[in-house]
């Protein structure tokens, strides 16, 4: 057996987007290939055959399989002998394509891993979702702080009840950089995700929310009843929102807010939750991910940190690389939904039919849940923040 269980060698990485000035696309690179489990082997980089090859020389990925489109790169990789042709196919691009780049590759028999949003509508998430049921492959979402060793430590401790009845969640996710219209400078990122034909129907919720709103779900494993949202767009001229909260009603009772913006100032990546149980509670930041503070009435704060000691559960010892005290995060965070992604990858080799929906690795699912989510809430601030159903059935607990 070699280094990824079934697969006696190194497995093939396709990235789509990832051109030249690109951060998400690059971020995938590292994070796959971290673990020496994966090599990027293919890319279709660019749109633009020749800034595709240019970019692949920054990858160290041969000319030849550095495709000036998707369809190239599908036609061309199915040529060639399994061992050779690409493994998965990454899509780094804007929201927009994700839908048909997605289909694309795994109609032709390839497994994804996308970053989020999955789609830009529900209808096409419900689709990728039946596609990756009927061809039975394997669909990783990037919902990379699920990776977090200690997000992870927070999820086994409240399945196994030490935090008892969980009662309250609240996750937000604050940036600043939107404090402007810095899309009408030419600036790439904030061009796209404040433009509704390619970022979709939310900007702020769907772009950051839909990770607090995520990390909610990952953590409790509570399923929504009905969500109550309010989006504001307050720079004005801005199409779409740059700051919302939503009140989420969970199934068993439970209550969960959350509240996402792109205009306070100085706010970077405030990522963080706070869940309150019957028998304790818990706090983590993202931009301190290699600490978890848990209280509990009349006893001290506790502190756990990341990699220190025998209190951390199996689940977040396996999703640390380095010793106590040395500090991990983004692109390792990353590299566990991965490396996750990468142990289904060969189970499925084996065994066809073996059960996906409650994988560890954030599936296509995950990305019906997350559509579910910003379409709702969308829904709800149009009609002055009502009560709306989140029920679905390709809901996952």
């Amino acid at each position: 057996m070699g280094l990824n269980g079934t697969f006696n060698r190194k497995l093939n990485m396709g990235l789509i987007g990832g051109g030249v000035g690109s951060f998400i696309g690059k971020v995938h690179s590292i994070a796959a290939c971290l673990d020496n489990r994966a090599v990027l082997a293919a890319g279709a980089f660019s749109s633009d055959p020749e800034k595709s090859k240019l970019s692949a020389e920054d990858y160290g990925v041969s000319k030849s399989r550095a495709y000036g489109s998707y369809q190239q790169m599908i036609e061309e990789e199915l040529n060639l002998p399994d061992g050779q042709r690409i493994d998965f196919a990454s899509i780094t691009t804007p929201n927009h394509t994700h839908f048909t780049i997605a289909k694309a590759f795994l109609e032709a028999g390839f497994n994804v891993v996308c970053d989020k949003p999955m789609t830009l509508t529900l209808q096409e998430a419900e689709e990728l979702a039946s596609i990756v049921e009927k061809n039975s492959l394997i669909f990783g979402l990037t919902h990379n702080y699920t990776g977090y060793p200690l997000v992870r430590q927070a999820r086994e401790m409240i399945q196994r009840g030490e935090l008892g009845e969980i009662q309250a969640i609240r996750a937000f996710y604050i940036q600043g950089w939107l404090r402007t219209r810095l899309e009408n400078s030419g600036q790439k990122q904030a061009s796209w995700r404040t433009d509704p034909k390619r970022s979709g129907i939310a900007g702020c919720f769907g772009d950051i929310a839909t990770h607090a709103y995520n990390l909610a779900r990952f953590v409790s494993g509570l399923l929504p009843d009905q969500v109550s949202c309010t989006l504001k767009t307050f720079e004005p001229g801005r199409e779409l929102d740059d700051y919302g909260t939503a009140i989420i009603k969970l199934q068993g009772g439970a209550l969960a807010t959350v509240t996402a913006s792109q205009i306070s100032h100085g706010r970077e990546n405030d990522l963080w939750i706070e869940v309150d149980g019957t028998l304790g509670a818990l706090e983590w930041h993202q931009e301190e991910p290699n600490k978890m503070v848990v209280r509990r009435n009349g006893q001290p704060h506790q502190i756990y940190t990341r990699a220190g000691g025998p209190y951390l559960n199996e689940f977040a010892q396996s999703s640390s690389r380095l010793p106590a005290g040395h500090p991990e995060a983004f692109f390792e965070a990353f590299a566990n939904v991965y490396a996750s992604v990468f142990d289904a990858m060969a189970d499925r080799k084996v065994n066809k039919n073996t059960p996906w929906q409650k994988s560890v690795y954030p599936n296509v699912m995950d990305g019906v849940d997350g559509m579910n989510f910003i379409t709702r809430c969308v829904e709800s601030s149009k009609s002055q923040a009502s009560w709306v159903s989140m029920a679905h059935p390709m809901a996952r607990p």
